[in-house]
């Protein structure tokens, strides 16, 4: 089982998007706010270089994390075996 979490800010269109996606598609997850959560920033800029929002981890243990960035349903579909 893959641990899915995912890095937003209080604004970001696109965060809803993928947490609505997420509920839709009964995807159990993890939110880290960057903007409320300055060591969530850190972890998030150290793991991808990114600064925009959202980035999504995908980590199943075992493997190497896959990180998304951006709403991407075709990836999250992929990635997490669902449905479209």
């Amino acid at each position: 089982m893959k641990n899915v979490t995912i890095y937003t800010t209080n604004t970001c269109h696109f965060c809803h998007l993928a947490k609505e996606f997420f509920k839709e598609k009964g995807v159990t997850y993890t939110e880290k706010n960057v903007e409320n959560d300055l060591n969530a920033q850190r972890e998030m800029i150290e793991k991808t270089g990114q600064f925009g929002v959202p980035v999504i981890e995908l980590d199943e243990p075992g493997q190497q994390p896959v990180f998304l960035i951006g709403f991407d349903r075709e990836g999250l579909t992929t990635h997490l075996g669902i449905p479209a």
